[in-house]
């Protein structure tokens, strides 16, 4: 099992990468560690925080998508009908976008720290956007 660091805000979560399901996704990301950003509360979706991340292309296509993660997962969506991102479900998760409703590719699960998913998601949609870092082991 191959596991994370993801500092969020006051919160460090670790999580596990599903190499299984969604093998290039997490090689993609792999590459791009350590990865800071921030995230922001989402528009459509419910209960997630984004990483809004334009155009940019990942040379990826989809594998291992849904449209409704459970709070912990992260999905990448890599572009198409909509910019690419990535989304971070803390709750209840309907992926959309002012385009409809999205499918984005379930790449890492929260394994530990999810006690601070939602504590993490309000601090995000009451006091704006959050510093976030992805370390890789």
């Amino acid at each position: 099992m191959s596991l994370i660091d993801i500092v969020a805000g006051p919160y460090t979560f670790k999580a596990r990468f599903e190499d299984a399901d969604a093998p290039k996704t997490c090689a993609k990301f792999r590459s791009l560690l350590p990865y800071r950003e921030r995230i922001i509360h989402v528009r459509w979706s419910g209960e997630g925080c984004w990483i809004p991340l334009g155009d940019l292309d990942l040379g990826l296509t989809f594998e291992n998508a849904t449209s409704y993660p459970a709070p912990g997962h992260l999905l990448l969506y890599p572009g198409g009908f909509s910019e690419t991102e990535i989304l971070l479900a803390y709750g209840g998760v309907q992926f959309a976008s002012k385009m409809g409703q999205l499918a984005g590719n379930h790449f890492l699960t929260i394994v530990e720290g999810n006690e601070n998913l939602i504590a993490l998601g309000k601090m995000v949609l009451w006091q704006g956007a959050q510093a976030i870092e992805f370390k890789g082991p």
